[in-house]
């Protein structure tokens, strides 16, 4: 979705990926300290003096994906992807909320920047925790659910054109039996994509037991989700793909 926005408004795409222990020195800012060390030795070497706002000077910062966001160039406000922000803690999810309400940083050494106009921001979220009710207020909540059966199969023949019709088409309708079996990790759009180019490169036309089996995974990656897919019995899948698929 960030991608397409950012092709639509033209606007950068920014991505900062969360994760546990993130701070603001890999989400909003850092100094230099090997080019201002390298600098010090410069102007030592020069006999010259040091005034400490040559080193804190703009020239080594280091903009990170919300200061960049924020202060952008140009006139097209970029498209800032904060993805997965369920992995972050408490601290940083404040601490973000505080900069997407004025859309400003301050860099002590340097003052606040601001942006005139807004970056687009899309926010993502697997649900590994609950989000602040603060942080989702200010969002537009969408939910992204699996797709259906033709959706997924137009995404296949973008995405993975070289996998035969017929395979393309039994793959879409067995992720789509096995979603509907209360798995631990229902199969994504990437994990189908995987499974088709898998088949594709072992030579297959068309699914049968055996290759199911031996490639189940590249769709399904926990071994309780593959132990219930083979309760349900990987002959009726396959026998389902097939008619689905024809």
């Amino acid at each position: 979705m960030a991608k397409v926005l950012s092709r639509w408004t033209g606007g950068e795409l920014l991505r900062l990926q969360c994760y546990e222990g993130i701070d603001a020195t890999q989400a909003v800012y850092e100094w230099d300290y090997s080019r201002q060390l390298l600098h010090l030795r410069a102007v030592e070497a020069q006999r010259a003096e040091v005034h400490e706002d040559e080193l804190y000077s703009e020239r080594f910062l280091v903009r990170r994906p919300l200061l960049r966001a924020i202060d952008y160039e140009g006139d097209t406000p970029p498209v800032l992807l904060v993805d997965e922000v369920d992995r972050a803690d408490d601290e940083f999810e404040a601490f973000l909320l505080e900069i997407l309400s004025d859309y400003s940083i301050t860099v002590p050494e340097l003052g606040t920047f601001r942006a005139d106009v807004p970056p687009v921001v899309v926010l993502t979220s697997n649900r590994t925790r609950d989000l602040h009710d603060a942080l989702k207020r200010r969002c537009l909540y969408h939910w992204i659910s699996h797709p259906d059966f033709d959706r997924e199969l137009a995404i296949l023949r973008v995405r993975a054109p070289d996998v035969p019709e017929t395979l393309a088409r039994q793959v879409a309708a067995a992720t789509e039996a096995v979603r509907s079996f209360e798995l631990y990790k229902p199969p994504g759009v990437a994990e189908t994509i995987d499974w088709a180019l898998s088949l594709a490169a072992l030579g297959r036309s068309s699914l049968d037991e055996r290759t199911v089996e031996v490639t189940l995974g590249s769709l399904l990656k926990y071994r309780e989700d593959q132990e219930r897919v083979h309760s349900h019995g990987v002959a009726d899948i396959v026998r389902t793909a097939v008619l689905r698929g024809a």
